[in-house]
């Protein structure tokens, strides 16, 4: 007699816990032998969808229009509705995790870092130090007739209004 130890409720062991075969769904992606756990749509507005696995939907969805075939109309209904949907999320950011890689930056805000050339954990005083030290080498007043400059510091400029908007809005939430 095989032994059990699940005796009416509550059940003594996980769910999945038995000795009987699983049914995993592999990935679609030929060649994979990964868990395919990752659904993706086959073509848009279709609900045929591919199984994969984390990194192979990743790869899938790098270059996936969402709103490919819909008019503008259609499109600016649905990103609307979307983004009404998920405002929730928004309102929630300032109960994330803090400090460098956490994703409390932007992509935005991670390019403007990437141009003063300065760390994702990097404070605004340093941003702030950073940006006039590089903008007073590139200047117009300094370099007159200079377009390479010019459009550097049009560069550095534009970075650092990303950055300070984003100070602004953390420290008018927090």
């Amino acid at each position: 007699m095989a032994r059990s130890n699940d005796w009416g409720f509550p059940r003594w062991r996980g769910y999945e816990d038995s000795r009987e075969a699983a049914t995993v769904r592999l990935c679609d992606r030929h060649g994979c032998d990964e868990k395919g756990d990752c659904p993706a749509p086959k073509s848009p507005n279709s609900p045929d969808r591919w199984y994969f696995c984390q990194r192979h939907a990743a790869e899938y969805n790098k270059g996936w229009d969402y709103f490919q075939g819909l008019d503008k109309e259609e499109a600016a209904k649905r990103a609307k509705s979307e983004q009404a949907e998920s405002a929730g999320y928004a309102e929630a950011q300032h109960y994330g995790w803090s400090g460098s890689g956490d994703g409390s930056r932007s992509a935005d805000e991670m390019r403007a870092l990437d141009v003063l050339e300065l760390e994702a954990d990097a404070d605004f005083q340093a941003i702030k130090r950073e940006y006039r030290a590089r903008a007073k080498k590139v200047h117009p007043d300094v370099k007159p007739g200079d377009a390479e400059a010019a459009e550097e510091f049009q560069k550095l400029q534009l970075s650092y209004e990303v950055l300070k908007a984003a100070e602004e809005r953390r420290e008018w939430k927090g």
